[in-house]
């Protein structure tokens, strides 16, 4: 696989009732989203609700995501835990399985210091052959990745990637500034991409992906071509799906664009809530504005 580059979905973790994982719906989805023109595909990233699922429901997710990806685009499967030893076992077990690249994610209910942060992710790089890209996001994380900790990363042959989701255009800048060509940039969606691509972005990784799938890649493409006025328009219009991610739980959205789509993807994991019909209806009248 080429470098990793452009469009990764993170990709919804379909779970019926039952907590069975609907592989069916998981590989149709992936199937299509690789025919929409994606760069990549990314398994247990926030949208796909990592932190809800078990053990067995998290590796069926996977397994799936590679079967179906099926060697076409990278597979960057998540990674996260509170513990390094089972951050570790989960990165050595997708290698196993066929991912093509590791998410590596920090988990913590005790603080923890820069020392300790760098142990955790530089133990799962140690472990592993792929590339590695971590993962930054101070909403939602309790220990983050300061700057000094990530340029120390930035240093080990396998860490080459990060996905920062801080909303802070001005912290991924520093990012590359520091960083140079050890270590190349994905924004979230939260973020504007765009305006990533133009100060030297690779790409994004990003739940609204799975449902605007084919702006999001002409999007990337105009960014590549340095069609700055014409990326800015479509950006514009993007945009209105992020306005009303904003104000609802990420994987209810999401799980809710695909089913107006099409996709019997379930409910969110309890105890999330799915939206209300009241909501469902406003992000379908978005959704008629992006594909």
């Amino acid at each position: 696989m080429s470098a990793f580059h452009g469009v990764y979905p993170y990709l919804v973790s379909p779970v019926d009732a039952d907590g069975k994982v609907k592989t069916a719906v998981l590989g149709r989805l992936v199937d299509d989203l690789i025919n929409k023109g994606v760069h990549g595909v990314t398994p247990l990233g926030s949208t796909g609700e990592f932190a809800y699922l078990t053990p067995v429901q998290r590796e069926s997710v996977v397994r799936t995501t590679i079967e179906a990806a099926a060697g076409r685009v990278p597979v960057v499967a998540g990674v996260a835990s509170t513990s390094t030893a089972d951050a570790v076992s989960q990165a050595l077990r997708w290698q196993s399985l066929g991912a093509t690249g590791i998410l590596a994610i920090l988990e913590a209910y005790f603080p923890l210091n820069d020392t300790q942060i760098h142990a955790y992710f530089s133990a799962i790089a140690d472990a592993v052959d792929i590339p590695v890209v971590l993962y930054t996001n101070p909403q939602f994380q309790r220990s983050d990745l300061s700057l000094g900790t990530i340029a120390r990363l930035a240093g080990h042959p396998r860490i080459q990637y990060i996905k920062d989701a801080s909303t802070n255009t001005g912290r991924l800048l520093s990012i590359i500034n520091q960083s140079g060509d050890k270590l190349k940039v994905f924004s979230a969606s939260a973020h504007i991409p765009a305006a990533v691509m133009l100060i030297g972005g690779v790409g994004w990784m990003a739940g609204p992906a799975n449902i605007a799938p084919v702006d999001s890649v002409r999007l990337y493409e105009l960014c590549r071509a340095a069609r700055w006025d014409e990326a800015m328009v479509l950006q514009r219009r993007m945009w209105r799906l992020n306005e009303a991610f904003a104000k609802y739980n990420l994987a209810a959205c999401i799980k809710a664009g695909l089913a107006i789509q099409g996709y019997d993807v379930g409910d969110p994991v309890p105890p999330q809530a799915a939206l209300s019909a009241e909501d469902r209806e406003t992000l379908r009248k978005v959704l008629e504005g992006v594909s």
